[in-house]
């Protein structure tokens, strides 16, 4: 059966403090976000039951997202999980704080993660090489479902997967994500006779065993948005 889904949203970065940085391009975490990720960290240690197991990590190649990897799951990676950077799981937006980091840049920066399967267009969004990473409806549904595609067919029992709010938001869950926060899914039933049927989940509520939704509340659990699917 499809893995259960723990999705991330990375802990405060530069840009989410003051709109003045938004022409910083791929913010590092704050200081308040690194101290974000260590609380989620201990959520998360707390939270998943043994028998629960993050056998895959996956990421987003964006500084703030690859920064809260190695700190709110260091627990995870020292017992030698993979680490997968993917592209599709990029923020929206072509805006600066939005636009990510070379690969080689990165593979200097964090030699702990290997980036030599990042897509090589990375982090172009603009040119006719980076339109599948464009900020247009099509494109954009189009990376969300072949992530999600590529995940439904993994054999691990738990993947937890560390990306961006508005991605997430429009493309993925239809729930809001605070700063280091998380949700849990699981992959809805397919129906194989229906050709082209999107790939969707249902989130797991709070009071089950795998835990819960990070530092949101109830109330803002239940709060739902339209997909763009």
């Amino acid at each position: 059966m499809p893995p259960t889904l723990i999705l991330i949203r990375h802990a405060q970065a530069l840009h989410n403090v003051d709109k003045a940085y938004h022409s910083l391009r791929d913010p590092v975490l704050t200081d308040l976000g690194r101290l974000q990720a260590v609380e989620l960290r201990e959520h998360l240690k707390a939270a998943l039951p043994p028998d629960r197991r993050i056998e895959l990590i996956v990421i987003s190649p964006m500084r703030r997202a690859i920064e809260t990897c190695l700190i709110a799951l260091d627990w995870v990676i020292n017992e030698g999980v993979p680490v997968v950077p993917d592209a599709r799981w990029q923020e929206l937006h072509p805006n600066p704080c939005d636009t990510g980091t070379p690969r080689e840049q990165l593979a200097a920066d964090y030699p702990q993660i290997d980036f030599s399967l990042l897509d090589p267009v990375y982090p172009d969004k603009i040119s006719p090489a980076g339109a599948r990473y464009r900020c247009e409806k099509g494109a954009v549904l189009a990376r969300a479902q072949s992530a999600l595609a590529d995940l439904y067919w993994r054999t691990e029992d738990v993947v937890a997967v560390v990306s961006h709010s508005g991605f997430m938001r429009t493309a993925v869950t239809g729930r809001r994500f605070a700063n280091a926060d998380y949700r849990v899914f699981d992959f809805e039933e397919r129906d194989w006779n229906q050709e082209g049927e999107p790939y969707r989940m249902s989130d797991i509520e709070q009071d089950t065993d795998i835990g819960g939704s990070g530092i949101l509340t109830r109330q803002s659990l239940r709060e739902q948005i339209e997909l763009i699917i």
